[in-house]
């Protein structure tokens, strides 16, 4: 059930983004008297689940989900209908068109793409406002894994600075760490400032390790639920209660005690905690991979969060600050993706359906959405043929140059692009299938 909400969300998710990406291409060809052959949600070679005709166009759902199209008359597109291009132009044909109206049809997809995005970050920006963690509100400092561990951090240190640049937000340290790539963190440690190294090749381990928290903020030990076979249920431990101490030795933080039990498989430990404002103590018996059993509570509800509401107003500048944001973060992350770790964290439809939660929340589903639809323009931008990026190039050099691209040119251009954006989409999702298999 829960595979199936996530699909269900990333198939609505898609749909939705992908009916308006192609209405964006759409509205501007028949405000421009182009006629519009075909308009479909997904893609429907040999034959489609539902289409109908209205007027001039042909409406319908396409079986293979790698997105959608609308087949403009006169045009070198998906379709590759050569024997139409073979025929002289039409008034109400593409082709026939001025360039400047082609540009702003071609450019109409993305430009939808980006407005979409902004949109729904206004309106999440209305309707669930703002939550942060500022900085000096992780009053327990931070927790880090190997990674962080190696070039020097400690758990329990107080993050000021990342490259010279004060940090406000906890959440901007990792995406400051990854996409900035600077050469040194600050933080303050027991009540001295100390100044870290971050090593040249620190992005390239976090990538290699598949690294999804290297550092987050630092929590007590309160019980949020069981695994099955658990050791401290078993031993009469309840959710809500504080783990404090490990065989006598005090302990409040999570990140304390796994370096401990590691040390005590197949033992029994005596556990320390407190349950409504009383210590007690159990026997609970460790297993063979060095655990109790049991699933920690959030740092998060330690910490003081904080949420600030907008009136509507208020809401437009802020979620289009959310989306400039969003947009500037994605654009520097594509220089990661021509390294062979980040080329490894390329990922197809499993990638997505994971982002989504296993329940259905719609301010998750929106933020989501919002940012899938920033990262839909990104990519069709790109000057590739095949995608809106590589008909716009031909289109800038027909301005520019005020001569048509060869024909034939763009027809092999066409193909070579549907070519690389089917090996980018095998081995996207060959990734998410060998990661599948690995873990």
């Amino acid at each position: 059930m829960n595979l199936l909400i996530q699909i269900g969300q990333l198939v609505l998710s898609l749909s939705l983004l992908i009916i308006l990406h192609e209405a964006g291409h759409f509205i501007p060809a028949r405000l421009f008297k182009i006629r519009v052959e075909k308009f479909y949600l997904f893609f429907d070679p040999w034959f489609s689940l539902f289409k109908m005709k209205k007027g001039e166009t042909e409406y319908g759902i396409g079986w293979l989900p790698l997105g959608g199209y609308v087949k403009i008359a006169g045009m070198v597109d998906e379709s590759m209908d050569k024997e139409q291009m073979k025929l002289p132009p039409k008034d109400w044909e593409f082709r026939s068109k001025p360039a400047w109206q082609r540009l702003i049809v071609m450019l109409g997809g993305v430009t939808v793409n980006i407005l979409l995005g902004f949109l729904i970050y206004i309106m999440i920006a209305f309707v669930w406002g703002d939550t942060s963690l500022p900085i000096a509100n992780a009053k327990y400092g931070i927790m880090c894994d190997s990674t962080a561990l190696n070039i020097g951090l400690k758990n329990g240190d107080k993050i000021l600075s990342v490259g010279g640049e004060k940090v406000t937000e906890f959440q901007d340290v990792t995406s400051m760490l990854l996409l900035d790539q600077p050469k040194t963190i600050e933080v303050n440690r027991n009540g001295e400032n100390i100044t870290i190294q971050v090593p040249d090749d620190f992005v390239k381990k976090v990538l290699s390790k598949e690294v999804k928290g290297f550092i987050s903020p630092r929590g007590l030990f309160a019980i949020a639920d069981f695994l099955p076979q658990s050791g401290a249920l078993k031993a009469g431990i309840k959710k809500a209660d504080f783990i404090v101490s490990l065989n006598g030795e005090k302990l409040l933080f999570y990140d304390e005690y796994a370096p401990r039990l590691a040390k005590l498989k197949n033992q029994t430990a005596k556990i320390g905690y407190i349950r409504a404002g009383k210590y007690n103590e159990t026997d609970v018996q460790i297993d063979e991979k060095g655990m109790m059993g049991v699933a920690a509570l959030s740092p998060i509800a330690f910490l003081d969060v904080v949420t600030t509401h907008y009136s509507f107003i208020e809401s437009i500048p802020k979620g289009i600050s959310l989306g400039i944001n969003t947009l500037s973060k994605y654009i520097k992350q594509f220089r990661l993706l021509f390294t062979r770790e980040g080329a490894q964290q390329i990922g197809g439809f499993g990638t997505f359906a994971k982002l989504f939660g296993t329940t259905w929340d719609w301010e998750s589903f929106w933020r989501l959405t919002a940012f899938i639809s920033i990262i839909l323009a990104v990519m069709n931008i790109l000057p590739i043929p095949a995608l809106d990026g590589g008909h716009v190039m031909f289109l800038l050099y027909e301005i520019i140059t005020r001569r048509k691209p060869n024909q034939k040119a763009m027809e092999y251009a066409q193909m070579v692009g549907m070519i690389l954006l089917l090996a980018l989409f095998l081995f996207a999702n060959g990734n998410d299938i060998f990661r599948h298999f690995r873990h």
